[in-house]
């Protein structure tokens, strides 16, 4: 059993000594103890990219909520993004996946949706799956 993390937003818009909160996780974590779950989109409203992250830390990264967002008056985590379904927000949704299983360590993705815009989250979830299945991830 190890022991995991998962990111939100506050760790890549605070930092420490001149370093982002969530480079020093990284940094003073040992890998074989502790599993990155790296959540692509609630770093974005906070500045992070999750195409950079996964680059500077290849392998780390075992599991991964996967997510699209749009922009939003309201925000999910007081921002100006909410989830949508994927393919239809402003994230490179399939690049990071991919860049995630190549190089991350990526094995397990979760689809992770919080706002519907007026959709019933069951038709947002099977259109999500839908997406997934045509960019090859079952």
């Amino acid at each position: 059993m190890r022991f995991g993390y998962h990111n939100h937003d506050f760790e890549f818009n605070t930092k420490l000594k001149d370093q982002l909160l969530y480079d020093l996780i990284l940094k003073h974590t040992d890998p074989s103890l502790v599993i990155q779950q790296l959540d692509i989109g609630n770093m974005l409203g906070a500045g992070g990219n999750a195409l950079e992250v996964i680059k500077k830390y290849p392998g780390r990264f075992p599991s991964m909520h996967v997510k699209d967002e749009i922009k939003s008056a309201k925000g999910e985590m007081n921002n100006a993004y909410e989830s949508t379904v994927l393919g239809k927000g402003v994230m490179p949704v399939k690049q990071i996946i991919d860049l995630g299983e190549k190089t991350g360590g990526t094995q397990h993705f979760i689809i992770e949706q919080e706002s519907y815009q007026g959709q019933k989250p069951i038709d947002a979830m099977k259109a999500n799956l839908a997406i997934m299945k045509k960019w090859g991830y079952e």
